[in-house]
């Protein structure tokens, strides 16, 4: 794991606020969680998380076809009215994200990290986390000053999970996070959908799986937005 960037009161316009579980702002989707995060830090609008969201997840080593699959979707279901939500990885994470940066559009991307709002992991997307909290929103249930840590990352993703309507998965491998993404979205009754790939590719042993198990096989944005209810935001 390489070491965060951490940030200095400078790094970022906004300060970091903090959002309770009590409050009228708080995520609703987040309480079908058995355990939701009793507080939220967050840089950016925090509105964006009342209107309809889908998350796109996948490979951290994606190959070039996994990268243009990711920055499709979520062009394609920014421009139909969602708001995309990833994890600021490599590879699938920050393709999706600045697909939705580059359209300059009424969607929105929100960022879940595994670690404090001070620091940027991985480090080479501080310019990326800048980006998302100016036009979207960074959250966190880690507060300042605590780094990232190999098991924030599933809780992180339970986040991901909850927030979204759905969650499409690009290029996953047999051990996967994004597995776990897709399977606690679908313990909480939202949608998984599946881009299949090459049967001899190990990049998609897990979304195969996922397909056997009982996920929506898709191969363009209608497949995602047939399952759906319409998007507006608001």
């Amino acid at each position: 794991m390489s070491k965060p960037t951490t940030l200095s009161s400078e790094d970022f316009f906004p300060s970091i606020c903090c959002l309770s579980e009590d409050s009228a702002d708080y995520p609703k989707r987040l309480c079908d969680l058995s355990d939701p995060p009793r507080k939220l830090f967050y840089i950016g609008n925090i509105a964006l998380l009342r209107q309809p969201m889908l998350a796109i997840v996948g490979a951290r080593r994606a190959s070039r076809a996994g990268l243009l699959y990711a920055q499709h979707f979520a062009a394609g279901l920014g421009l139909a009215g969602y708001h995309i939500v990833s994890g600021l990885a490599y590879g699938i994470d920050s393709a999706a994200h600045r697909s939705i940066l580059d359209l300059d559009g009424p969607s929105k991307t929100i960022a879940v990290c595994g670690n404090g709002l001070d620091r940027v992991y991985p480090s080479e997307h501080q310019a990326l986390a800048k980006e998302i909290a100016k036009e979207g929103l960074l959250i966190s249930e880690y507060p300042p000053g605590i780094g990232p840590k190999g098991f924030h990352f599933p809780r992180r993703n339970r986040i991901i999970a909850a927030l979204s309507l759905g969650t499409v998965v690009i290029e996953a491998a047999q051990r996967s996070g994004s597995l776990i993404t897709a399977y606690l979205s679908s313990h909480l009754g939202r949608e998984v959908f599946v881009v299949p790939g090459p049967i001899s590719s190990p990049l998609y042993a897990g979304s195969h799986r996922l397909i056997q198990d009982g996920a929506k096989l898709i191969s363009g944005v209608e497949d995602v937005l047939s399952e759906l209810p319409s998007a507006r935001f608001h």
